[in-house]
């Protein structure tokens, strides 16, 4: 896939290499974090919701089997971007109590921000259809290397979300095998 409509913009593979698609989408999620974090800062909501996220990876589930992907891959790869997510908000959160000055003025509505979130779940989960042999873990691993590296430079990434898009990235070049043989 070399472009995806995502929040009514179309956005083009900037990362290299087969699975920059794939990854792109990843660090677009990524970048969503922020607006949750922004959303929850100073409100006392929590970070980690267990019941939503739960929620989100039975969704995965159902669409992952609709799109003809391995149920047990789709959910390892969206509860690593669950992690991801969590890294970056309690990374902003820290920032933001140490300087305030940075934290956010405004309140993002989460249901907008929930939509986003549901639209790049479509777009990664067909992705990771599009680019299931590309992720067998040989092949893989330079695929992927190629990506993130090229993917974080051109989106200039600082250590908190580098260090996301590592963990975004920890079950893209499992093999599709059932979780079983693994």
């Amino acid at each position: 896939m070399n472009a995806e409509t995502v929040g009514g913009t179309v956005e083009t593979a900037k990362s290299l290499g087969g699975l920059g698609a794939l990854t792109d989408l990843l660090i677009q999620r990524i970048r969503v974090s922020d607006d949750v974090a922004a959303s929850k800062f100073g409100t006392g909501s929590p970070i980690e919701d267990p019941v939503r996220e739960a929620q989100v990876l039975e969704q995965v589930r159902t669409q992952a089997e609709a799109a003809g992907v391995n149920p047990d891959t789709a959910v390892a790869f969206f509860q690593d971007q669950i992690t991801a997510s969590r890294a970056v908000q309690k990374g902003l959160f820290a920032r933001w109590t140490a300087h305030p000055e940075e934290a956010p003025t405004t309140r993002p509505d989460l249901g907008p921000i929930r939509e986003q979130l549901d639209q790049l779940t479509t777009a990664l989960l067909q992705e990771l259809k599009e680019t299931e042999e590309l992720r067998e873990p040989i092949a893989c691993t330079v695929q992927l290397a190629l990506a993130t590296r090229s993917g974080a430079v051109r989106e200039r990434l600082d250590t908190l979300h580098r260090e996301a898009l590592r963990t975004a990235t920890q079950s893209v070049c499992r093999s599709s095998e059932p979780a079983g043989r693994r």
